[in-house]
């Protein structure tokens, strides 16, 4: 069995947490190879230089029982950039705060490993984003996994939205910006602009704006076999598009559609990590002293 690892590393990273992976792997047999810019943070750490570093989807095949996302969700978001359509399934371990994507904590470091080497994992599908464009865009990774959004550059006034479904006007927003996301999005920026949480098997998008001018204007839930475009008016010629973590600065006479992408991501959990025991963990839900 074969496995990549993936982390972002840098000075705060505690290396003891990568040894004590290492160690997993290696007491079940488990071979694996480093992303490049990781391994130079960590060779000093490697006895040996068998294993071998990896760039990106292009150096992944079918051999790859996994590859590890060791971080918080930010780092899941890198690794979905890298996995592409590869279909290689994600394992999320969360050193960061939150951790909806990045649902394993390290003290499950080794339950994680043996679930791995036996196959007793789930994997679930997630939805992934896809952004259309009449200039190129986010080079070749023009999709996410938690949303797309239209926001105004940091001392613009407000911007229009026209939206459209299918070519049929939805709505004006006036606003600071406007979110597309997943349903594996909604507990991300669209949560904290007032977005409902969907599940994530539910097929749909949703469309929330973000400081809206109107106070009729709220969330709505779509399905996602629609296609939402977009026509952008302001006050400056440019604003910011963004894909999960990643951003550009373009003009307002790009053209802008976005859709679901053709493949999904394949999400890593253990048996017993359900999506509402996520929810109860993350939200504390469940724990008002008054039930």
């Amino acid at each position: 069995m074969k496995i990549a690892i993936y982390s972002r590393g840098g000075e705060n990273f505690n290396y003891d947490d990568l040894l004590l992976l290492l160690k997993e792997l290696e007491k079940q047999n488990i071979s694996f190879v480093i992303y490049h810019d990781f391994l130079e943070q960590v060779k000093h750490l490697i006895s040996d230089d068998k294993h071998n570093a990896f760039a990106g989807a292009e150096d992944l095949d079918e051999s790859f029982e996994c590859i590890v996302s060791m971080g918080g969700d930010g780092t899941m978001l890198d690794t979905v950039t890298l996995v592409r359509d590869t279909n290689i399934p994600v394992l999320g371990i969360n050193f960061g705060r939150l951790g909806f994507l990045a649902t394993i904590g390290k003290d499950e470091l080794g339950n994680a490993v043996t679930s791995l080497a036996e196959r007793t994992y789930i994997v679930d599908k997630r939805s992934l984003i896809h952004l259309d464009a009449s200039i190129p865009l986010f080079a070749d990774t023009p999709y996410g996994l938690n949303e797309f959004a239209i926001h105004k550059k940091d001392t613009s006034p407000m911007i229009k939205i026209h939206t459209y479904l299918n070519g049929e006007f939805l709505n004006t927003y006036w606003a600071d910006g406007l979110i597309v996301a997943t349903p594996t999005g909604s507990t991300g920026y669209s949560l904290s602009c007032n977005g409902p949480v969907v599940f994530p098997e539910s097929g749909s998008f949703v469309i929330t704006p973000v400081a809206p001018h109107n106070l009729n204007v709220r969330p709505i839930v779509i399905p996602d076999n629609n296609i939402v475009s977009f026509e952008v008016e302001g006050r400056t010629d440019q604003f910011i598009c963004a894909l999960d973590s990643r951003r550009e600065i373009v003009g307002k006479d790009i053209q802008l559609a976005i859709k679901k992408e053709q493949f999904p991501l394949s999400l890593v959990r253990l048996s017993e990590n359900s999506f509402l025991e996520t929810l109860r963990n993350k939200l504390s839900w469940g724990l008002d002293k008054r039930n």
